[in-house]
């Protein structure tokens, strides 16, 4: 549900404001606090290590939406 707001600019937020669409990284959790805590982290981490996490798992920078 999330993912399909923010592709469709439903939300306000940075996907919005700087027209980013593309799903390259998530990861899945059943728990909302862990969710939370986890993207709070990451708003934390250093821009190399993000991509890095990303060049990582999914290097093409392939749009993951359509594996959800």
């Amino acid at each position: 549900r999330r993912v399909f707001e923010h592709k469709n600019n439903l939300v306000e937020g940075f996907t919005k404001k700087y027209k980013v669409h593309n799903l390259v990284y998530y990861e899945q959790t059943t728990d909302v606090k862990s969710a939370i805590g986890r993207e709070k982290v990451f708003k934390k981490w250093r821009r190399d290590w993000k991509l890095g996490l990303i060049e990582k798992e999914n290097p093409d920078w392939d749009d993951l939406y359509t594996t959800l």
